[in-house]
């Protein structure tokens, strides 16, 4: 089928090149026998006339009806290059997933596509639970300033057992004093036994006295130590209570501390957040929504992916064959799977370079291991999804040898034939034999008949493969209008 077709092609392009030249050849019979202009100006045209028998005139407007294209011979290393197909995909650490930390109803602030940069609200939720942590808070905080304000009691407290408790021992060594003089006016002879008694009495209602207060001293120090741990514990419940809520709400520990202004005086910023406002930690671009504007979510629902496409990565399929040779840290080059340098196709140059990397694991099956390479800088036709081909250079320290686009070699019978644009004149086209060395299945080693800085018909070079094949002797020209004559003017 592909053989019948492109039969046909040859052919309906040779019967137009047949009738142009006998129609030309019959009017300028005419010109010759009865004097008559054809009306066509061989002499006035600037891409008439190709100056030798291998050149063929290929002037702007002709490059332009037949597409023609040209590209610069390269120096490459084709037997050192291994080249593998391979897509486009996001890194994995491109795409950022935000999903809802407490179930509520959601309502969307962004599109699908729509770029978005840090800072940017992407959705609200409006939750019950959000409340209850409200109160939660509520609570921790009026906890906090109920275990302060008992704590500041305790030192008055402190301060007045200790006074009583001086004034006791003060008591105590007054009375102790007090039994002494009343033993020694006993001893001769002298005072009153109930006095004596009386005095024992006093000494030890006083030491009984300051028991009890050093007792009630003990249990103060023990209240405060108990209120100082309450404290530290209603603290740490508020922290974390914080924490908990600046996961929700996207705002730090000291933003949700800090107090704002509200229409019911200065209040801490997590009571003032009625709705939780959801914003974006990373720019890029919305790429899919996980739920309609104004649904319930539980918690945990993905709301919306976002992705950064310019973190991509080419992963690519090598054969396990060739093991021996690939390795980390090879250069790599990312090529346009369409060898071509006009129309819609990405052109040929538009390449990207970067170091390969191993994939961890094979596959048994298929005998292939995975190849990755992150582009040093990537272009615009990069996208997740899209295939390309790897090359890859196995020994950059080999020589470069000239090479060519396989896409601008024709085959003319047996023989191999590229289309040299001419150094002397852009406008013309030199038909050349190629000798052609090794190839890659896409660049091919070009042995002789080039040189550096010289540009090949790439696009265009099957047209003109046609129009001069068999000819080469008569050489020939282009007009305007796509059709070729062979020969001078």
């Amino acid at each position: 089928m592909i053989r019948t077709m492109i039969a046909l092609v040859v052919f309906s392009i040779a019967a137009l090149f047949l009738l142009s030249c006998d129609r030309s050849e019959s009017i300028e019979q005419r010109v010759v026998e009865h004097g008559e202009d054809d009306g066509h100006d061989h002499s006035s045209e600037t891409e008439a006339t190709a100056t030798g028998s291998d050149r063929v005139a290929i002037p702007s407007a002709v490059r332009s009806n037949l597409g023609i294209s040209f590209v610069k011979v390269e120096r490459r290393r084709i037997e050192q290059t291994l080249r593998v197909p391979g897509r486009f995909e996001y890194l994995p650490t491109a795409r950022r997933e935000y999903r809802t930390a407490i179930p509520g109803r959601v309502e969307l602030l962004a599109e699908q596509f729509q770029r978005v940069e840090v800072g940017d609200v992407l959705y609200r939720i409006d939750s019950p639970s959000w409340r209850e942590m409200q109160q939660q808070l509520a609570d921790a905080e009026a906890q906090i300033q109920r275990f302060g304000a008992r704590l500041e009691t305790f030192e008055p407290l402190l301060a007045a057992h200790e006074q009583h408790e001086e004034s006791l021992y003060e008591s105590v060594a007054v009375w102790n004093e007090r039994v002494d003089q009343l033993k020694s006016v006993r001893e001769m002879g002298g005072g009153r036994i109930d006095e004596l008694a009386q005095a024992r009495a006093a000494v030890a209602s006083n030491r009984a006295e300051l028991a009890s207060v050093q007792e009630k001293k003990a249990e103060l120090h023990a209240n405060r130590q108990q209120t100082e741990a309450d404290l530290r514990a209603s603290v740490a419940r508020l922290n974390y209570l914080l924490d908990s809520a600046s996961a929700i709400v996207s705002l730090d520990r000291e933003q949700l501390a800090s107090t704002v202004e509200t229409d019911h005086g200065t209040e801490p910023r997590w009571a003032a957040v009625n709705t939780i406002e959801v914003v974006a930690t990373e720019a890029g671009v919305v790429e899919a929504l996980g739920l309609t504007n104004g649904s319930w979510a539980d918690e945990k629902t993905p709301v919306m992916t976002v992705v950064q496409p310019d973190r991509l990565r080419f992963r690519a399929s090598g054969l396990q064959s060739d093991l021996g040779v690939l390795k980390d840290g090879l250069l790599a080059r990312i090529v346009p799977p369409t060898p071509t340098a006009v129309g819609r196709a990405v052109p040929l140059q538009d390449t990207m370079n970067g170091t390969l990397t191993l994939g961890l694991a094979g596959d048994p099956n298929d005998r292939t291991l995975e190849l990755f390479v992150i582009p040093d800088e990537l272009r615009s036709w990069a996208r997740p999804g899209v295939s390309a081909q790897l090359e890859i250079v196995t020994d950059a320290t080999a020589s470069p040898e000239l090479s060519i686009p396989l896409a601008a070699v024709q085959r003319d019978g047996l023989s191999p034939v590229i289309f040299r644009r001419a150094p002397d004149n852009p406008n013309e086209a030199i038909r050349m034999e190629a000798d052609l060395g090794k190839d890659d299945g896409r660049w091919v080693v070009l042995l002789s008949g080039v040189r550096d800085g010289d540009e090949v018909v790439l696009d265009g070079a099957f047209q003109l493969m046609l129009a001069t094949s068999g000819s080469i002797q008569k050489g020939g020209h282009f007009h305007s209008d796509g059709t070729f004559h062979e020969g001078e003017d």
